[in-house]
């Protein structure tokens, strides 16, 4: 039996990946969490085989989730789930430590195999993916966030949606001066001077909504 934690902050959504995932057969979902500070915490009390995670999540998104896990126990298992499939963004989360990506647009059986896969050890990603061509030469800007950490990619996905820095501080326990100085670098390595222009770039590579008025 595949142990699983699901981590979304949607209950509708959990309640529906559940009901599917244990319907399947041979897979239990042992703990369920609405965000990444709980879901660490369940992660530690119930070491499930496979951690499906939401990227975009409210206070602390999934990357910051990713990275804490791994950095805990490198052999993690860590599924991600997102509505956006840009990428850079699915790139930046499997070579942070995710071992498969799942789509929330493709079909309901790719989560299945997707955890199946994970439980043994072998990457996945769902259907809409496969097209990506992730061994192309990436462009100027993908090879320049490929160089953000995830907990970078993660302060830079809070600011762009319109977190302050304090916000950040916050959200993350961490410093004010670690926010600034994280803030620093990824304006650095992203070659980019001002929050709009964070925001922007967010937008281009779909690791934020972008807003239609």
């Amino acid at each position: 039996m595949i142990r699983v934690l699901l981590v979304d902050d949607h209950p509708v959504v959990r309640a529906g990946y559940a009901r599917f995932l244990e319907q399947a057969g041979g897979i239990s979902v042992v703990a369920e969490a609405g965000c990444a500070t709980s879901g660490y915490i369940a992660y530690l009390q119930h070491q499930p085989d496979v951690t499906i995670s939401d990227i975009s999540m409210p206070t602390v998104g999934g990357l910051e989730l990713l990275r804490k896990i791994k950095q805990r126990d490198a052999g993690a298992k860590v599924l991600m789930c997102s509505m956006y499939d840009g990428r850079n963004l699915v790139r930046s989360a499997l070579e942070g430590g995710a071992i498969g990506f799942v789509t929330k647009n493709s079909t309901p059986e790719n989560l299945v195999t997707g955890v199946k896969s994970a439980f043994l050890g072998q990457p996945y990603l769902s259907d809409d993916l496969a097209i990506l061509a992730f061994d192309q030469t990436p462009d100027e800007e993908s090879q320049r966030i490929a160089q953000l950490t995830l907990r970078e990619l993660e302060i830079w996905r809070l600011l762009a949606q319109g977190c302050t820095p304090a916000d950040c501080a916050e959200r993350l326990n961490i410093s004010l001066k670690t926010v600034a100085n994280n803030q620093t670098q990824i304006k650095e390595k992203l070659a980019v001077s001002n929050t709009a222009a964070l925001v922007h770039l967010a937008q281009r590579h779909q690791l934020i909504q972008t807003v239609v008025n």
